[in-house]
């Protein structure tokens, strides 16, 4: 699973680039530095809220739209596999301790 300040790096460049503005011009808008911008971008720095804000505002965009995750099958299936180990392996664990509980019994 992706942590979230790739997340938010990976957004932010696809919708500054959708918006086709260079990160000077977003740093511009947003009243930030351009190093700044660039080091969200590469994952080496993660923005207070309030500097999330005026990004989005900048973007046209809702903050909440900087941490948007879209599911590909190969994300969704991968999210199962996980969920039906982690179940397995709970369900094993406890038949495991009954069986050693039962037999000391």
């Amino acid at each position: 699973m992706t942590n979230l300040r790739d997340i938010l790096a990976k957004n932010l460049k696809e919708n500054r680039k959708k918006c086709g503005i260079s990160q000077a011009k977003l740093a511009e808008k947003a009243n930030i530095t351009t190093q700044y911008i660039a080091m969200i971008e590469v994952s080496r720095k993660f923005p207070t809220p309030e500097m999330l804000d005026r990004i989005a505002t900048a973007l046209g965009i809702e903050a909440y739209e900087l941490f948007k995750v879209e599911l590909s099958p190969q994300n969704a299936m991968e999210q199962l596999h996980d969920t039906l180990v982690s179940n397995i392996e709970r369900v094993i664990s406890k038949a495991v301790e009954k069986a050693i509980s039962t037999k000391c019994e």
